[in-house]
């Protein structure tokens, strides 16, 4: 199924100027982040995606908005800097922050364990516990769905 993106933290799409945003993050984390999460954050970073639920384990959770890449005044919660900041002192090292969920929670790459350039995808909960969703960004994308009955 094909991702539409909806508008969440601004109305209309806010594309980054050039790549130094994307740039100075993974100079700051020390990852090269996935070639699929570049270009969709360039472009749609701070909004949702249609669909957005995705399974996990026996149940399922809701993808709620990209994570932006710019942090001004009114965005600031919605930042992946001021996000990484406050999950980083609970969560593993190589764990880092993309999305959200209506519920708080975080959807972050993982890179513990895989490749530099292809880190898996998790879910860290409100209690900072981990799951794995997805081996890759593209393989996350792809999985996403409508909810089913």
């Amino acid at each position: 199924m094909e991702v539409r993106w909806r508008d969440y933290v601004w109305k209309g799409p806010r594309p980054v100027v050039g790549p130094d945003e994307i740039e100075k993050l993974e100079a700051a984390w020390g990852v090269r982040l996935p070639e699929e999460y570049r270009s969709t954050a360039h472009l749609r970073h701070g909004m949702a995606p249609e669909p957005n639920v995705f399974d996990i384990g026996e149940g399922a959770n809701v993808f709620n908005n990209m994570l932006t890449l710019t942090s001004g005044r009114h965005e600031s919660a919605y930042a992946i800097s001021t996000t990484y900041e406050l999950i980083k002192p609970y969560v593993p090292s190589g764990i880092y922050p993309f999305g959200t969920t209506p519920g708080g929670e975080y959807r972050c790459f993982d890179y513990r364990e895989n490749s530099p350039g292809q880190p898996g995808v998790v879910l860290v909960t409100i209690e900072m516990e981990i799951y794995h969703v997805a081996d890759s960004f593209r393989e996350f994308l792809e999985g996403l769905h409508e909810v089913r009955d």
